[in-house]
C-alpha cells in the first residue's frame, strides 16, 4: 500500500497535471507549462516574497488564471516536499551505515564465538594431556623432542618465488583479520558502540606486538587503500616510504618491495626501518586487499651509509582488509603485527617497544581515524577557522611533527652533526648545515641561514607523572617554563635572517597568551592552534611598539583514558599571516607511557597545580597509596633555533643552559602535579596549607546561608562529597578569588569554567580585574567597601570577559565573603554570575 501511494505520489509531481491542495482544502491542477514555470522561479528563490510572486503572475501569462493565495500554496507544498526529500536520503543513508555496522558486528560476534570454540578444545586437549602426564612414569628428559618455530621472514632473492609469498602474506593476514589466528582483547577502554570509530583489539601473547581495527567509513575502497598505502602522509613516525619494485602479480594485483623508515621517539634508542613485501589484490567477494610482510636480504635503500643508522625490524603478515557496503562507502579491517626488536633499546624503554597499545595508538587506530577524517572533510562535515582549507591544516601539522621528529632524530643524511659535549650529557647539541629551509617546494617562500640551525635535546624519565596533565599544564602556563626573549630571538630568525641574540632588545612580557584554535581531529585527540604571546619593548624608542609573537602549536593526547597514547606539545614560530607555505622549525615536547596506567587516577589533583609549584611536592596522605600510583614515562624535549655562523658558539651555549632551565621547570611542574600516593577518594587540596574542596565548599555554602539569609544549594541535607558535587554542577557560574593586593581566581565550578573558557589548571593565573570590563570594575570598586562590611554585595547586571577575549552578559553577580569554620576569620571571597551567557 505504502508503495502504491508512494507510485502515486510521483507520477502527480512528474505528471502533466500537478495536484495541490490550497488554502481552503480544494485541488488545484496546474498544467506541466504551469509546473515548469514555477520550478524555475524554484530553483532560483524557494521563498519568493508577495511582491515576487505578483511579479510572477504579470510576467507569465500561463499563471494568470491562478491566484497568489494559490502560488503561495505551492511553494509551500514544494518546499515541503524538498525537505521531505532530504529527510528521506539522510534516513537512507543512516539507515544504510547501521546495517554496514550492524553486519560488522555480527561477523565480529562470529570470530569471537570460533575463538571461544576453539578455546575450549583447546582447555578440554590440555586437560587431558596434563592427565595422560601425571600417569606416565617415563623419562620425558630421554624422548622430549624439541621444535624450533621457522623464521617468519622470507629470502626474496629469488623473484619466482614472490608471488607465492604473497599468497601466503595474504592467508595469514586474512586469518588475522578475520580469523582466529591471533587471540585478540578487547583494547582498554576502547568500547565499541553508536559513537566509537570501531572496534580495536589487540593481542598480548602472540610474537611482537599486534593491533587490530574494524570500522565503516564513506570512502570506496580504491581511494581507501591509495590513502593507507601512503603511509608517510597519516603515520607520523613513517619518515620515508620509498618502493623499489612492482609488478604485476598475474592475477590482477600487484607486488612490491618497499624500504620503509621510521623515526625513534626518544633521543634514548635508535630508529627502526623495514624491507617488506606488499601484495595489493582483489577477492572473489570484491573485498580489496593489502598486505605486507617482511623479507629477508638486504634491502637498505638508496643510502645503505644512512640505512646503518637504523636497526631493521620485522613486520609479520599485516594489512588492510577493504570490502564495499551496499549504497557506498567501506568496512575495513587493519592488522598492524611487528616485532620491533626490543632487545636493542635500554631495558627501561623495553615496554615501549613491547606494548601493543602504543602500536595500536600510533598505527592501528591512527590510520582508521585518518581515512574517517579524510571522509568528513569530502562530505563538507568538517569546518575549520580563518578561512583554511582542511588539507592545509592537515598538512601544517604533518609539517610541525616530521619537524619535531626531525629534531629528536637528528638524522647524518639531514645534514645534523652532534657537536662535542661538556662532559654532561644530560643535554645534546647537534647542528644541521643544511643552509636552506623552505616551508613548501616553492623556492620563493625558502628562508636562507648563513649558519644553520641548532639544536638541544633530552630525554628523561618521569616517575608517577599522567603526560595528559603534564602537557595541558605546559600548553596552559606557558609563562611557568618558557623565556620570552628566547620565543622573540626565535621569531625574529625567521624574519629575512635577522639575528639577534637573545637579551640584545630586552622585552617585557605581559603574561597574556590568547590561543586561537584553528582545528581538530573528529575525536579532539588533536588541536591545531595559533598562540599570540602579547610583549612590549623596554627600549625608550620603542616603547609602543607590540612585540607580539606567534607560535602555530600541535597539542596532542590530553584525554587521560586513552591507553597508550603519546601525548605531545609542539610548537613553532610563526609570522602573524602564517602563509600556506610558511617555513617551521619545531620545538617541543613529547611524554609517552612506559606502563599502564592505573584506573584510579582522576583529574581531581589538577587543582593545585599552580599553587603547588611555589612550595614543591604534595605530601603524601596514605601510608600505602605511593604503590598504587606507580607509573612511568619518558619525556623528550627538543628546542630548535636558527643561528649566524658567527653566533654558533654563543647560541650553543644560551640553548644548553635554555634546555636544562625548561628541564628544571618541567621537573618542578612535575613534582607537583605528581599524585605522591594521595588517595582520589580524600580529594585533592587547592593549594598547601589550604583546605580540601569539599571542605572550601562547606565554608561557601555555609557562607552563603549566614550572610543571606538563605540556602545557595536549597537542601540543609548535603554534606561533605555530596555538596562539592552540587556545587561543581550548579547553574550558576561560581567562583572563589583570594585576598591579596592583586586578587587571582583560586576555584571555580563547571559553570564558572565554561564562562571564563578556562581550566582549573589555568584559573589561577587570572586575576579578578581581567574578567570584567570598565563598567564591571567601577561598579566592583564601588561596592567593595560594602561588601568588606556587611559580608555580601549585589552587582547589578553587566558584561564580563572570557579568556578567549568573548563578551560574556550575566542578569546579576552576588559576592560574599567565604569565613572559615574553625576561627571565622575571611578564606576569600565568592562570586555568583547568575543567568550568564555570551554575547
Amino acid at each position: 500500500m505504502a508503495m502504491a501511494l508512494a507510485q502515486h505520489r510521483e507520477s502527480s509531481s512528474s505528471g502533466s497535471i500537478d495536484k495541490h491542495l490550497d488554502a481552503s482544502g480544494k485541488y488545484v491542477r496546474y498544467t506541466a507549462e504551469q509546473v515548469e514555470a514555477l520550478e524555475r522561479v524554484y530553483a532560483e528563490c524557494p521563498k519568493p516574497s508577495s511582491l515576487r510572486r505578483q511579479q510572477l503572475i504579470r510576467e507569465c501569462p500561463i499563471l494568470s488564471n491562478i491566484e497568489p493565495k494559490q502560488i503561495k500554496v505551492w511553494f509551500q507544498n514544494r518546499r515541503c516536499r524538498e525537505k521531505q526529500r532530504k529527510e528521506a536520503s539522510r534516513l537512507q543513508t543512516v539507515n544504510r551505515k547501521l546495517s554496514a555496522m550492524n553486519k560488522l558486528l555480527m561477523e565480529e560476534n562470529d570470530r569471537l564465538q570460533k575463538q571461544v570454540s576453539q578455546l575450549v578444545c583447546e582447555n578440554g586437549y590440555m586437560r587431558q594431556q596434563l592427565h595422560t602426564t601425571s600417569a606416565a612414569t617415563t623419562d620425558a628428559s630421554c624422548d622430549s623432542v624439541v621444535t624450533t618455530p621457522q623464521h617468519s621472514m622470507r629470502d626474496a632473492n629469488n623473484p619466482a618465488g614472490l608471488l607465492s609469498i604473497a599468497e601466503e602474506t595474504l592467508a595469514e593476514f586474512l586469518s588475522k583479520a578475520t580469523g582466529t589466528a591471533v587471540d585478540w582483547v578487547q583494547m582498554p577502554g576502547m568500547k565499541p558502540g553508536p559513537d566509537s570509530v570501531g572496534i580495536f583489539a589487540i593481542s598480548q601473547t602472540c610474537n611482537g606486538v599486534a593491533a587490530r581495527a574494524c570500522g565503516l567509513v564513506g570512502l570506496e575502497p580504491t581511494k581507501i587503500a591509495e590513502i593507507l598505502k601512503d603511509r608517510p602522509s597519516w603515520f607520523r613516525d613513517c619518515r620515508n616510504l620509498e618502493v623499489f619494485t612492482m609488478f604485476p602479480a598475474g592475477n590482477g594485483g600487484t607486488i612490491e618491495l618497499v624500504y620503509t623508515q621510521t623515526y625513534a621517539p626518544t633521543t634514548l634508542a635508535p630508529a627502526r626501518d623495514f624491507w617488506t613485501l606488499r601484495y595489493t589484490t582483489s577477492l572473489d567477494n570484491g573485498s580489496l586487499v593489502v598486505c605486507e610482510r617482511s623479507l629477508s636480504g638486504s634491502g637498505t635503500g638508496p643510502d645503505p651509509a644512512a640505512a646503518a643508522q637504523f636497526v631493521r625490524a620485522e613486520t609479520l603478515p599485516s594489512g588492510y582488509l577493504i570490502r564495499p557496503c551496499e549504497g557506498g562507502g567501506s568496512i575495513i579491517h587493519i592488522v598492524d603485527h611487528l616485532n620491533l626488536e626490543a632487545w636493542s633499546v635500554p631495558e627501561v624503554l623495553r615496554p615501549l617497544y613491547e606494548s601493543s597499545k602504543m602500536i595500536a595508538q600510533k598505527m592501528t587506530i591512527a590510520a582508521l581515524r585518518y581515512i574517517r577524517q579524510i571522509a568528513q572533510e569530502t562530505s563538507g562535515e568538517v569546518v575549520y577557522g580563518l578561512g583554511r582549507q582542511p588539507a592545509v591544516l592537515r598538512t601544517f601539522s604533518q609539517r610541525l611533527s616530521r619537524g619535531f621528529n626531525d629534531a629528536v632524530n637528528g638524522f647524518n643524511d639531514d645534514g645534523w652533526t652532534v657537536l662535542n659535549c661538556d662532559g654532561a650529557e644530560d643535554v645534546i647539541i647537534a647542528v644541521s648545515s643544511t643552509k636552506n629551509l623552505s616551508g613548501t617546494s616553492n623556492p620563493a617562500s625558502s628562508l636562507t641561514f648563513l649558519g644553520g640551525i641548532l639544536c638541544a635535546k633530552a630525554s628523561m624519565l618521569l616517575q608517577n607523572v599522567p603526560p595528559a596533565v603534564l602537557v595541558r599544564f605546559l600548553r596552559e602556563h606557558r609563562s611557568e617554563w618558557a623565556d620570552f626573549n628566547v620565543d622573540a630571538y626565535s621569531a625574529a630568525s625567521l624574519k629575512a635572517g635577522t639575528y639577534a641574540y637573545p637579551g640584545m632588545r630586552p622585552t617585557r612580557f605581559t603574561g597574556s597568551q590568547i590561543i586561537m584554535p584553528l582545528g581538530h581531529t573528529i575525536e579532539h585527540e588533536e588541536m591545531l592552534e595559533v598562540i599570540r604571546l602579547e610583549g612590549h619593548s623596554l627600549a625608550q624608542e620603542d616603547a609602543f611598539v607590540s612585540r607580539d609573537i606567534h607560535l602555530l602549536q600541535i597539542c596532542s593526547g590530553i584525554d587521560e583514558n586513552a591507553v597508550g597514547a603519546c601525548s605531545e606539545l609542539i610548537f613553532a614560530p610563526i609570522d602573524e599571516m602564517f602563509p600556506d607555505d610558511a617555513p617551521l622549525v619545531p620545538s617541543g615536547f613529547r611524554i609517552i607511557p612506559l606502563d599502564s596506567k592505573p584506573d584510579a587516577m582522576t583529574t581531581n589533583r589538577t587543582l593545585d597545580l599552580t599553587s603547588g609549584l611555589e612550595v614543591g611536592p604534595a605530601t603524601t596522605s596514605g601510608a600505602d597509596a605511593s604503590s598504587s600510583h606507580n607509573t612511568r614515562s619518558v619525556l623528550t624535549i627538543a628546542f630548535q633555533f636558527p643561528f649566524d655562523s658567527s653566533l654558533q658558539d654563543n647560541v650553543a651555549i644560551m640553548a644548553r643552559q635554555y634546555v636544562r632551565t625548561v628541564i628544571s621547570s618541567v621537573q618542578r611542574v612535575a613534582m607537583a602535579i605528581s599524585p605522591s600516593g594521595i588517595n582520589p577518594a580524600v580529594g585533592a587540596k587547592l593549594s598547601p596549607g589550604s583546605p580540601e574542596a569539599a571542605t572550601l565548599a562547606h565554608w561557601i555554602c555555609q557562607s552563603y546561608s549566614y550572610y543571606l539569609g538563605t540556602d545557595l544549594l536549597r537542601s540543609d541535607s548535603l554534606v561533605g562529597d555530596l555538596m562539592l558535587k552540587h556545587l561543581w554542577h550548579h547553574q550558576d557560574a561560581i567562583l572563589c578569588c583570594s585576598l591579596k593586593s592583586l586578587p587571582v581566581f583560586i576555584f571555580a565550578n563547571q559553570a564558572g569554567l565554561d564562562m571564563l573558557e578556562t581550566t582549573l589548571v589555568a584559573l589561577q593565573d587570572i586575576t579578578l580585574d581581567k574578567i570584567f570590563d570598565e563598567s564591571g570594575r567601577k561598579a566592583l570598586v564601588a561596592d567593595f567597601a560594602k561588601l568588606m562590611q556587611q559580608g555580601f554585595a549585589y552587582l547589578p547586571a553587566g558584561i564580563c570577559m572570557s579568556t578567549m577575549g568573548r563578551h560574556v552578559s550575566y542578569e546579576q553577580a552576588i559576592a560574599w565573603k567565604v569565613l572559615t569554620t574553625e576561627d571565622n576569620t575571611v578564606h576569600c571571597v565568592a562570586f555568583s554570575f547568575i543567568n550568564w551567557s555570551f554575547v
